[in-house]
């Protein structure tokens, strides 16, 4: 009976699982602890450091310190470009409830007689950039500065905190030159971010500004503060202090870059460049129109304000002192260099000058329509006949036309350190004709006996910069070497080989060119140049037809002492009908004036 119950308990055993339940159990509670030590191990080993980091991060805030940019100086020393400290008022919305801003508007508004409609605007807008501060009143005043600490005890959301701005204490003086800085961009800060730039932060745009960024910027610093659940501070852990960026030191001169400002002041649009033609050091570089750089430095500028300045159509940000245009009767100089070292006409070659010359289907005039008579290079500089040139030019031909530009430094970069803002320029040739000029299919538009004329009196096919054109007379002024134009000295030998390259022209072409661009002053077409007790200039007028289909350019080009030259100016009046000895002639004199009462004791 006994082992008939306890054989009928076993097989019921079998039937219902029973004997398989501890085994079940132990398991479960296996996996289930399992699953909890993965998950520690998972969080204090393999994803501590991140864990700690974010709990350091409820309770560590960092105060970012932005960093002083170097200022910029002129050669003298004196401050082209600086940084002053503003105040400004700034919103926590994260300590602030939803219901508690118009209230809070309303306080402020009163205590630091700002308009509710601006504070609104800015908190919106603000919001949506920024949700942890918020810029709601920028450069405060110091009376609003004292009413806002007399009450800043109410207003636990609100703080004044000191930020720095760049400023430029001259306006729009060498705006073009310096640049101007601006907040970086969303798109931008994801890739600058890793160099230590942060959101807030501002870098150069154009100009010497971005040029030399990494040495102007400095490195941001911080405080570390502890705070409570609430936000509020309990301490401070320490402090790194930003680190000021350098100084940079220019070699623009702020009386001459003055000077050459106002020289422009009446034209519509133009440029001047002042070259030192022994080292190639640029004095003054002016552009018009020009802008003025403490408008990238506002915290809030209207989408008018920028369309206003950006679609312009004077192009106020344009820099026309590095942008091509053609070079006018500037470049017969460089017709004469070609046709020298050609050996076709010699420097005591005589050509018979007309009314025109056919080339092609067209017949180039001279410009005073009846020629000069028989004359050489020195008469044909003075007088700027055409049609010596004409013949000068379509004799040799467009390979040493174009082997004489380059060696003078045309059609390439100058070396200048705003090297993304600086236009190569253009000397057409037969390739660039083969090639299709640009804009044509290769093959279909072949180099013709009409280029090469247009191209021998800086038209049409030839298109300069301003300051190319100061680079390549700089040859004829320092005795044959080609200098590297430049912004800033630093630690750089400029007289080295390196920097500056003896041109391949021989003596008597070189003096040939310099006899002839004296003898333009002395009793040519700048002649109106010529200055009481002023040392010996030489220099080049020209009047250049603009091939975009504007009105005339006018141009002068100049060197003094003419012996052992200092200086190299450059005057450039765009779409100015009336001729170079009308009007850039005197925007030359002018800067010139300039030099001289800087050099007398």
């Amino acid at each position: 009976m006994l082992k008939r119950l306890k054989r009928d308990y076993m097989n019921n055993r079998r039937i219902t699982g029973t004997s398989l339940q501890p085994t079940v159990f132990l398991s479960l509670l296996f996996v289930f602890f399992g699953v909890i030590v993965g998950r520690i191990f998972w969080l204090q080993v393999i994803e501590g450091s991140r864990y700690r980091q974010l709990s350091a991060q409820n309770r560590i805030r960092l105060v970012a310190r932005s960093p002083i940019r170097g200022r910029l100086l002129d050669r003298k020393g004196r401050v082209l470009a600086t940084n002053k400290l503003i105040y400004n008022l700034y919103l926590e919305p994260r300590l602030l409830e939803d219901t508690s801003w118009p209230a809070l508007r309303d306080r402020l508004s009163k205590l630091l007689n700002i308009s509710k409609s601006d504070l609104q605007s800015r908190f919106q807008k603000g919001f949506s950039k920024d949700p942890y501060r918020i810029t709601l009143a920028t450069n405060l005043s110091t009376d609003q500065i004292l009413r806002f600490r007399e009450q800043s005890l109410n207003f636990n959301s609100v703080q004044v905190d000191v930020d720095v701005l760049r400023y430029y204490p001259h306006g729009g003086l060498a705006s073009h030159v310096l640049g101007y800085t601006q907040l970086i961009t969303e798109d931008e800060y994801q890739y600058l971010s890793s160099k230590g730039y942060k959101i807030r932060d501002r870098i150069g745009r154009i100009g010497v500004e971005a040029a030399f960024e990494k040495h102007l910027r400095g490195e941001w610093g911080g405080q570390m503060l502890e705070v409570d659940a609430m936000g509020v501070v309990q301490r401070s852990l320490g402090e790194k202090a930003s680190v000021a960026g350098k100084d940079l030191v220019l070699t623009i001169d702020l009386d001459l870059q003055r000077a050459a400002e106002k020289a422009l002041e009446k034209k519509r649009a133009g440029a001047i460049v002042v070259l030192d033609p022994r080292d190639g050091a640029i004095r003054a570089m002016a552009s018009k129109p020009s802008f003025d750089p403490n408008f990238f430095s506002k915290f809030f500028t209207s989408q008018k304000e920028y369309d206003k300045l950006f679609f312009s159509s004077l192009k106020p940000l344009f820099n026309r002192a590095l942008n091509a245009y053609d070079p006018g009767s500037t470049w017969k100089a460089v017709t004469a260099m070609a046709g020298m070292e050609s050996r076709k006409f010699p420097p005591d070659v005589k050509l018979e000058t007309t009314s025109c010359i056919n080339y092609g289907a067209h017949c180039f005039p001279d410009h005073n329509r009846r020629g000069f008579g028989t004359i050489g290079y020195e008469d044909a500089l003075s007088f700027s006949s055409n049609t010596f040139f004409y013949q000068v030019g379509v004799g040799v031909g467009a390979k040493a036309h174009y082997e004489a530009a380059k060696k003078l430094g045309f059609d390439s970069l100058t070396g200048l350190e705003l090297v993304y803002e600086e236009s190569s320029g253009l000397v057409g040739n037969e390739k660039w004709a083969e090639d299709g000029r640009g804009w044509g299919k290769p093959g279909t538009t072949p180099w013709i006996p009409e280029d090469m004329a247009s191209a021998s009196i800086g038209q049409a096919v030839v298109q300069v910069t301003p300051l190319q054109l100061a680079r390549a007379y700089a040859v004829f002024a320092n005795g044959g070497y080609l200098v590297t134009p430049h912004l800033v000295d630093g630690n750089v030998d400029w007289t080295g080989l390196q920097k500056r390259k003896k041109v391949d022209i021989k003596p008597s072409t070189l003096n040939t060119i310099r006899r002839g661009l004296r003898k333009v002053v002395l009793s040519g077409t700048g002649a109106p140049i010529n200055i009481n007790d002023f040392p010996a200039i030489a220099g080049k007028t020209g009047t250049a037809e603009d091939s975009s289909g504007g009105s005339d350019h006018a141009w002068f080009v100049c060197f003094t002492p003419f012996t052992s030259s200092e200086i190299v100016v450059v005057a450039f009046a765009q779409n100015t009908p009336g001729g170079g000895s009308v009007h850039a002639l005197p925007m030359a004199r002018q800067v010139l004036q300039s030099w001289w009462e800087m050099k007398k004791p």
